[in-house]
């Protein structure tokens, strides 16, 4: 943390009399060290990157809009591994060094608390993935053909300023300029896409508040298929190299029909577009819900075979974790537990295993040991999170009976739309929905260390 200090302590320096001070450079959220910073709130970014495939060099200006949550003397953004050539604030040039992962802005003014401030930041380099021995790793892969930009729970910060962390939502507007022939799929509607001089300049904007780890950028040679459902864009994007009649496109092929169905039983559909991209390089090996857009990577279509249970879990992310989103990593089984049971009520709906017997299924097989909440760092993408919410989401759906039930998750997904949460606000919103204690049963059911008795 920086912090301000002199050599009187009883004489403060003009920054502390005049009620300023400098902002965090961590949130000190301990899942995710040094991410994130205090003292300001992001309202937008505005992106504007152009990247080179050839030589894997991304040059960037990024314009952050933000306001002061209290007086500001400097403040921080997080930006991993890139050079940074100016910063500008006001239309002046804003002193700027670098501390690590940490960018360090001293506006030539302090800023009052309240007050509404941009900053813009011209920078460029070879953008890399950031590791971490217990999480893996997240951000930017230059590909065969192009690059990839994803990871959870960090990756925005390898190729742009951001303050990363989700408790600081905002909206974006995202413009990729590559070398022409290339698709730059991102997150949002998409806008309009103009070419000159052998370069496509791609234009995506995300007017819903979005986490920042939650932000993609996927370039390369994609079959692009651009259309509506529900009055609203769809963008599905397969790799050229891949049939087009493969299981991957089959399986982006019902992203609507399941997100229907999914809105039946959440409630409306939270974005102003659909979509979805595959990925074929081996290095993601997993699939995210970048939000209105997830990404999915090869390894879920090996069978040769559809796979919209995937789907389902991804797109059940949009009403879990991106619209509705944690405040803190420990929480994130509000994320992965309704997305798991999301693939149960698909699987049953699309003839498959009832989702009761999925729940006996995986409680018969559970680690009792390891909690939902607060399930460690080196666990927080564990089973605990994913199959055991899944089980606390079904007793609490066998314990208040159906009708309560959806109601719970229409509430909760109505109330908290666009903002963060956390397990206690759902027990809260639960137990008033259902009129009836319900902090024992989630307790039993997500950090009890013995089976609980089945509802």
């Amino acid at each position: 943390m920086l912090v301000a200090c002199t050599s009187d302590p009883a004489e403060p320096r003009q920054g502390e009399r005049d009620g300023l001070r400098p902002g965090s450079v961590d949130l000190a959220d301990p899942y995710v060290p040094g991410a994130g910073n205090g003292g300001y709130d992001v309202s937008h970014y505005r992106l504007a990157v152009r990247y080179d495939p050839a030589t894997d060099r991304l040059t960037g200006r990024a314009k952050v809009m933000a306001t002061a949550t209290h007086g500001l003397s400097r403040f921080t953004l997080d930006l991993a591994g890139l050079d940074v050539t100016a910063v500008t604030m006001g239309g002046s040039r804003a002193e700027h060094r670098r501390d690590g992962d940490e960018l360090v802005v001293t506006p030539r003014h302090g800023l009052p608390q309240g007050r509404r401030f941009a900053v813009e930041v011209d920078y460029s380099g070879v953008p890399a993935a950031k590791a971490d021995g217990q999480l893996g790793s997240g951000g930017f892969l230059h590909t065969a053909d192009g690059a990839v930009a994803l990871g959870q729970p960090w990756s925005a910060a390898t190729w742009f300023p951001v303050n990363d962390h989700p408790s600081d939502k905002a909206t974006y507007d995202i413009e990729v300029t590559v070398p022409d022939g290339l698709a730059a799929l991102s997150n949002g509607v998409p806008g309009e896409k103009t070419s000159a001089a052998g370069w496509t300049t791609w234009r995506w904007a995300e007017g819903t508040p979005m986490a920042s780890y939650l932000t993609t950028l996927v370039i390369g040679d994609y079959r692009v298929e651009t259309g509506t459902h529900a009055g609203r864009p769809m963008v599905t994007a397969v790799p050229a190299s891949l049939p087009a009649t493969g299981p991957e496109a089959a399986s982006l092929a019902r992203t609507g029909e399941i997100a229907d169905f999914l809105a039946s039983r959440f409630g409306p559909y939270p974005f102003d577009s659909y979509g979805g991209v595959v990925v074929t390089d081996a290095r993601v090996g997993y699939a995210l819900e970048t939000q209105s857009r997830p990404v999915y990577g090869p390894g879920f279509f090996r069978s040769g075979r559809p796979n919209p249970g995937v789907v389902a879990h991804e797109l059940a992310h949009q009403w879990f974790g991106n619209s509705v989103t944690l405040s803190r990593w420990s929480d994130i089984w509000l994320n992965e537990g309704f997305a798991s049971y999301a693939e149960w009520l698909w699987e049953e709906h699309d003839g498959g295993r009832t989702a009761q017997r999925n729940f006996e299924l995986e409680y018969a097989g559970t680690d009792w040991s390891r909690p939902s909440v607060d399930p460690g760092r080196s666990q927080l993408f564990g089973a605990a999170v994913y199959k055991r919410g899944a089980l606390a989401v079904h007793a609490l759906r066998r314990t208040v009976g159906d009708d309560t039930f959806f109601r719970i998750l229409h509430t909760w997904t109505a109330e908290r739309r666009g903002g963060n949460a956390t397990t206690a606000d759902l027990v809260v919103l639960a137990e008033r929905v259902a009129g009836k204690p319900l902090r024992p049963l989630f307790d039993a059911w997500l950090v009890g260390a013995r089976a609980p008795a089945l509802p």
